[in-house]
């Protein structure tokens, strides 16, 4: 089966030697996924814009792997603070209210940088 990578030009694709996504036939894993905080439209004390501004980017590139948001199965949403439980449920139901993919929540340490509350990794299938 042929694979297929997408990039997106962050330099840490090199440095750390990996990609957004990667399709292999009908199978598509999303790397873990932060938000931009750019202290405006996304602030990092706010856990339902950075999850909104995650699951936005992760929709870009699904479609770019010709995929959308109703080929997901799987979102696995790691946060910082666990009180931002119902923040980001409600965002993540703006994308998966009708599709319900299967979904953990998970309180962890910290994410690379301190003003990121939120990472969502997941898994699409194509069944068509």
């Amino acid at each position: 089966m042929k694979r297929e990578n997408i990039l997106t030009g962050s330099p840490w694709e090199d440095k750390m030697g990996y990609c957004r996504a990667v399709r292999i036939g009908n199978i598509i894993e999303v790397s873990g996924t932060v938000a931009i905080v750019d202290g405006d439209k996304v602030k990092a004390d706010d856990a339902h814009a950075q999850t909104l501004n995650i699951l936005e980017r992760v929709e870009k590139v699904l479609e770019d792997l010709n995929a959308s948001m109703k080929d997901v199965i799987r979102t696995r949403i790691f946060t910082t603070d666990v009180s931002t439980f119902e923040a980001v449920a409600t965002a993540h139901a703006t994308f998966f209210k009708d599709i319900k993919p299967t979904t953990g929540f998970y309180g962890i340490n910290q994410l690379v940088a301190p003003e990121y509350l939120v990472e969502i990794e997941l898994t699409a299938v194509l069944t068509e």
